[in-house]
């Protein structure tokens, strides 16, 4: 096995995913979390209708998930097996819905006393959102990264269904040629150590930054 190979495989389709899963799912969870009830901007029907949305892809189990998108991973990428690349598409999908929640819960946890002091000093519902709720939420949006990159570093496991690559892919494929002795098999573990290790640098760097940016521990 190519660890290295392995390892930069899944750490692109992750960071991939990942970027694009906060390109979209940022800006709709704080839609979400402004026309709420409480939001600075209330608005019912379309927080209903983003929420009804964004619960119907979350209810979408994974691998389901891949193979609706297929047609769209086809499209963009020429192919929708065999390459590390097919399983960015798919992920994105399954996340950014996940990742507009993070967003809108930790936004609510804004002191509300903090956003009428803003509003009684003549500030924009734009600069609210930019200097005071996204300012305030840093600390729990990072801890919220942090869950969604251990989360779809889980999800590449998928690849192996369509030989997308990765170091779960290649743990799993080392028990398929050798389902009766692959816990003898030096690579097996090898490769389990690097995900565990990965993980736990996302877990404690995450948790790190948050604890540099939370204003109440300080």
């Amino acid at each position: 096995m190519n660890y290295l190979n392995a390892f930069i495989e899944t750490f692109l389709v992750v960071v991939i995913s990942t970027s694009l899963s906060y390109l979209v799912g940022l800006p709709l969870g704080v839609l979400l979390n402004i026309s709420s009830k409480e939001g600075i901007k209330p608005n019912k029907w379309l927080n209903r209708i983003l929420g009804l949305i964004i619960n119907v892809l979350r209810s979408i189990p994974c691998l389901i998930i891949i193979v609706l998108a297929l047609p769209i991973t086809r499209a963009i990428f020429g192919r929708g097996t065999g390459a590390w690349y097919i399983m960015i598409i798919p992920l994105f999908l399954t996340s950014f819905a996940y990742v507009a929640r993070v967003v809108e819960q930790s936004l609510s946890e804004v002191d509300l006393g903090v956003i009428e002091a803003a509003k009684s000093m003549g500030a924009t519902n734009m600069q609210i959102i930019k200097k005071v709720l996204l300012r305030e939420s840093r600390s729990s949006i990072i801890m919220g990264l942090a869950v969604t990159l251990v989360s779809i570093i889980g999800y590449t496991s998928f690849a192996y269904d369509f030989a997308g690559g990765g170091l779960i892919s290649e743990i799993y494929k080392i028990y398929r040629y050798h389902p009766q002795d692959y816990l003898k098999e030096t690579s097996f573990w090898i490769a389990l150590i690097m995900v565990i290790l990965f993980v736990q640098l996302i877990q404690q760097g995450g948790l790190l930054i948050a604890k540099k940016l939370d204003k109440r521990r300080k």
